[in-house]
């Protein structure tokens, strides 16, 4: 029987999808992870699950990430996403994605590419670990930590260490499969 890592929800196609086709793959599109930075964000004090559930339609509330169009939004938007059942209305949580789509701009035209600069804290290149149990794999690191200071600096909001941590290992920049997981680089399993 083929093993994923113990965080996975079995029954759950959508849990096993995300697990299996994006989790720990390296992410180079701005966009993307801009999304995913957010969706990161509006996750804490909450359930991964209780986000991934809700993406398809955080995309549409929130024009699909693209960052210009979020640096336009009128209090008459941001007043509509606050009653939008289809995300998390926490009123900090849907400014915080404004005020990163900013710092977001001004570090895209600062180093080429947001990829550049978010890919810099790793080398740029994926960190592969090799867990034996769900219990070794940290919250924290240095280097998130060092990611969540020079995140808060330059702008953003809702980028604690932990969210950082998330963040890495939701967009392959580190890659916290677990030894026995089918997807552990270990197993040369193709993931598309």
């Amino acid at each position: 029987m083929s093993k994923r890592c113990a965080w996975v929800k079995e029954n759950e196609p959508l849990y096993v999808d995300y697990h299996d086709k994006e989790w720990g793959v390296p992410v180079y599109d701005d966009r993307k992870l801009f999304e995913m930075l957010c969706l990161e964000g509006a996750q804490a004090g909450l359930s991964w699950w209780t986000i991934l559930q809700k993406r398809e339609h955080y995309r549409e509330a929130f024009d699909q990430f693209e960052a210009e169009k979020i640096v336009q939004y009128t209090e008459e938007k941001l007043e509509s996403l606050l009653d939008d059942a289809g995300i998390v209305r926490n009123k900090l949580k849907i400014h915080s994605v404004v005020k990163n789509a900013h710092a977001f701009l001004r570090l895209q035209k600062e180093h080429g590419s947001f990829s550049t600069y978010i890919w810099s804290f790793v080398d740029s290149q994926p960190i592969v670990n090799h867990w034996a149990t769900i219990k070794e794999v940290p919250v924290t690191t240095d280097i998130s930590d060092r990611m969540s200071k020079q995140l808060k600096k330059d702008g953003f909001s809702f980028v604690g260490s932990t969210i950082c941590y998330s963040f890495m290992q939701a967009v392959g920049m580190v890659n916290d499969h677990t030894l026995e997981c089918i997807c552990h680089p270990s197993h040369q399993t193709i993931r598309s």
